[in-house]
């Protein structure tokens, strides 16, 4: 068979000829979508919608689902809603991707027709509803937002409130710096946060904090009340611009209360502390109820110690009212009236001890301390030289000073008696100036002046039987004394020498008899009779 170019072909074998007409022509390729910008305008607008609906438009799936991906996987970054916010970067990068499948869309949308809505100007106004949606999820967002912030402040205010329930078991000293850490929640709530919910409850939640803090007064403890309820007194300062209304003044009166209770108690266990309390009532609350109880409450602890001026322990109470003195004279503060009170108290404080003294060194003489009665007597005798016991005071010292060598010579209190029927001579055998105090029956004191032309005696002459000191053929510095019959005893010491050893003598004195009574000095001073 063969054919020709005109499609004609002969089967020799059976001498048939056909025809087959020529294939037609392929058809043109339609011509490409003519750029249209709606078109373009409306798949951008519809992916700015983060669900890639411009994409699927233009029949580009898989670039869909990246915009699926990519919207999911900033809702589980943001969501739940946290205070801080969505993460910064997370954002940024979001948005970023936004406007690139916005810019991508816009430039396939430009001359790829649309399937679904084939009408650009229905697609762009779709997008521009869409729009809504994120925009009304970022307001659901921020509002959630501050829904998770609310929520976390309240958190925050109450596990400042669990901080103070907790310090409340505890002593003020122990629990005082949960107490400022609780009451910086609640300042950094008002100053930082003033319109939220839990700012708003700061000030109803005050009041359990002043409560709690100042447990102890409502518990009577007044000494331990003080300290809490003096910083209490400080909290208005870290609210400032919050109405606490009563609380302001809360601690006020309960603090003066306390600094009087407590330094009462301790003015009456005679402890130092109450001045410096009652000092602080004075000062701080002036005016109050309580500042008035000072002075009575002080001068009753004057009449009270002076009693004790005839107890068992006089001295105690001359020390009492000695520092008694001291402390109401250092007392500052209060009303001019108040202070000219005190003024007074403490005057009659201090010449109260004064006037005890004397029964003070009366006691140490009869308790044997002969060393502090001397002291106390020299003293009262030289402060009080018109006082009518001034007298027996100098004779009582004397006696203090001759028994601190003899003990026997305090078994008795001196008296005022003077003179005697027995004739006594003391004369000095002594190159020092020589001081003799003598009690007994008659206590007194004298001083001998020293012998020139004498000297002191060796320690081995005074020991021999031979030895007789004050002997005749010289005019030696001497004193006739007249005492009564009874023992008296004798101190001969070197007035102002301080080394010397002083030297004793005890003269059983009867009548009808003359005594001589000699000093002497060797390595210590002798005495003879």
């Amino acid at each position: 068979m063969s054919g020709d170019q005109y499609g004609r072909y002969n089967d020799t074998d059976h001498n048939t000829f056909y025809y087959v007409p020529p294939m037609p022509p392929s058809p043109p390729a339609p011509p490409p979508a003519p750029a249209d910008g709606a078109r373009a305008v409306a798949v951008a607008v519809l992916n700015l919608s983060g669900l890639g609906l411009g994409y699927a438009l233009v029949r580009r799936w898989a670039l869909m689902v990246l915009c699926w991906l990519a919207t999911a996987a900033l809702l589980f970054v943001a969501l739940p809603a946290d205070p801080d916010g969505v993460p910064g970067f997370a954002l940024v990068l979001y948005v970023v991707f936004l406007a690139a499948v916005a810019a991508h869309g816009a430039r396939v949308g430009l001359r790829t027709p649309l399937a679904g809505l084939r009408q650009a100007p229905l697609a762009l106004g779709l997008g521009l509803l869409l729009l809504v949606a994120p925009a009304g999820g970022v307001v659901l967002y921020d509002s959630a937002r501050d829904e998770a912030t609310q929520q976390m402040l309240l958190d925050r205010l109450d596990k400042a409130d669990q901080l103070v329930r907790a310090a409340g078991d505890q002593s003020f000293t122990a629990a005082q710096a949960d107490y400022r850490k609780a009451l910086r929640v609640y300042a950094d709530l008002r100053s930082d946060h003033p319109g939220s919910r839990a700012a708003e409850r700061v000030p109803a939640r005050m009041k359990a904090y002043y409560t709690t803090v100042g447990a102890a007064y409502a518990q009577g403890k007044y000494c331990e009340a003080v300290a809490p309820l003096k910083y209490l007194r400080t909290v208005p300062r870290s609210l400032p611009g919050t109405d606490l209304g009563a609380l302001k003044t809360w601690p006020d009166d309960r603090l003066a209360t306390s600094l009087y209770e407590c330094a009462s108690t301790a003015l009456t266990a005679g402890e130092a502390t109450w001045a410096s309390q009652y000092g602080e009532l004075l000062s701080t609350f002036p005016e109050s109820e309580q500042s008035a109880k000072v002075e009575p409450a002080v001068a009753a602890a004057v009449v009270r110690t002076e009693k004790d001026l005839g107890g068992a322990e006089p001295c105690s109470a001359v020390q009492r009212l000695s520092t008694l003195g001291s402390q109401i004279d250092g007392l500052e503060g209060g009303r001019p009236d108040v202070g000219a009170a005190l003024d007074k108290d403490a005057r009659r404080a201090t010449g109260s001890a004064d006037t005890g003294a004397y029964t003070c060194g009366v006691d140490q003489y009869r308790d044997g301390d002969f060393k502090s009665a001397q002291t106390t007597m020299t003293d009262y005798a030289s402060a009080h030289k018109a006082a009518k016991n001034a007298a027996l005071a100098k004779k009582i010292a004397i006696a203090a000073e001759v028994a601190q060598t003899v003990p026997a010579a305090g078994k008795k209190l001196p008296t005022t008696r003077t003179g005697g029927s027995i004739s006594v001579t003391v004369q000095n055998d002594s190159p020092d100036e020589v001081t003799v105090l003598f009690t007994g029956p008659v206590t007194g004191s004298f001083t001998l002046k020293a012998c020139g032309s004498c000297k002191a005696y060796s320690l081995g002459s005074t020991l021999s039987p031979s030895f007789e000191p004050c002997g005749s053929g010289k005019n030696y510095p001497q004193r006739t004394i007249s005492l009564p019959v009874g023992t008296t005893y004798f101190l001969h010491k070197p007035k102002g020498d301080s080394l010397a050893t002083p030297a004793s003598d005890t003269a059983k004195l009867q009548s009808g008899y003359i005594y001589t009574e000699c000093a002497y000095t060797t390595e210590s001073l002798g005495t003879g009779l």
